[in-house]
């Protein structure tokens, strides 16, 4: 790809209006300086103390946080968290992204799902990370929540561009997308075709149809617990995307990590990314790469084009430590130019 067909990409993302419907997580960090730990004076355990605390959009809220600094026109979020202080702090959060949140519920049968992290103030990146606080709803979403959920998709879609699935709870139906959301999906997909579908799951990605998926090379091959350092080989990839691209009636992407992005159209094709030296933290860089790819396909990119983008917009958000990074579009354009060299070479 030349700069200039990229710059003439990037400059129709304002163009764009994107919902994204999913699980909104709030993240929030709570900063600790080890140095001013006290006992408790109940019960004799450390009382670590907190000096500072950092909120922001997380899941689905870091696909908008990566769209909003690609320069997204209208951003819109849909699906249902609790009507707690979470809540408030979440939809402060993606508004601040200039997300509208209207067709975000806020239902007090549900919990705001929470990663709540405590980190050494002084130490930077994952290094810094103490165990962290997960909250999330463990039981079915009620049926009266999945139709409002639904109500809202039909509302939104004549108004948007494209539709991000983010599919994040792993616990069967006790996310925003449930089984009759996904089937849903399938329905809406062939109802608007004007509109681009996305889906990425982290462990029912093989149950949708009629829309576009995002797959890591594991969830393509249906193995949910790799090991540290491992990879599906890109013969074994090549086999499955056909397969995955027969089934989903929708164009596949899979990423391959530092390897690149295997699209299925026209061909399966391997898009190299950029290789990274030096410490990287790769947290949300799938989601980067999904709001990369989404925001090109919707400006008119073939999905080699597409793969690229994603591509350098991960390359660029995994260079920030101890955070769920951005790329703005110059940065991308820098990507470039370092992805070219490396071709070259």
């Amino acid at each position: 790809m030349q700069l200039d067909r990229l710059k003439s990409i990037l400059n129709q993302f304002p163009r764009q209006r994107i919902a994204v419907l999913g699980d909104f997580f709030l993240d929030k960090y709570l900063e600790i300086d080890p140095a001013l730990a006290e006992p408790s004076l109940e019960t004799g355990r450390v009382a670590h103390q907190v000096i500072g605390v950092r909120r922001s959009p997380g899941a689905a809220g870091t696909v908008v946080n990566n769209l909003a600094a690609l320069g997204t026109g209208q951003l819109h979020a849909v699906g249902a968290v609790g009507d707690d202080g979470e809540a408030f702090d979440l939809c402060q959060g993606l508004n601040r992204l200039g997300c509208s949140t209207d067709s975000l519920l806020r239902c007090p049968e549900l919990l705001t799902p929470t990663y709540l992290k405590p980190c050494d103030a002084n130490v930077v990146g994952l290094a810094g990370e103490h165990s962290r606080y997960d909250t999330k709803n463990r039981r079915p979403t009620p049926t009266a929540i999945v139709e409002r959920i639904c109500d809202e998709l039909e509302q939104i879609l004549p108004k948007v561009d494209a539709l991000i699935v983010m599919d994040q709870v792993e616990l069967p139906d006790c996310g925003v997308v449930t089984a009759a959301v996904r089937n849903r999906l399938a329905e809406l997909a062939l109802k608007y075709p004007k509109v681009l579908f996305w889906a990425d799951s982290r462990r029912f990605i093989r149950l949708y149809r009629n829309v576009m998926i995002k797959a890591n090379q594991f969830e393509a091959v249906h193995r949910l617990n790799p090991a540290v350092g491992e990879e599906v080989s890109l013969e074994e990839l090549r086999e499955v995307v056909p397969q995955l691209r027969s089934e989903m009636a929708a164009t596949v992407f899979v990423t391959c990590a530092e390897r690149g992005i295997l699209t299925s159209d026209p061909e399966v094709t391997l898009v190299a990314g950029v290789k990274v030296t030096g410490p990287i933290d790769p947290t949300g860089a799938g989601d980067s790469a999904t709001a990369g790819a989404v925001l090109s396909l919707a400006s008119g990119a073939t999905p080699a084009e597409a793969a690229l983008v994603a591509n350098l917009v991960a390359s660029t958000t995994v260079r920030q430590l101890g955070t769920t990074g951005t790329a703005s579009p110059a940065q991308v354009c820098d990507a470039l130019a370092e992805w070219t060299r490396q071709q070259a070479g």
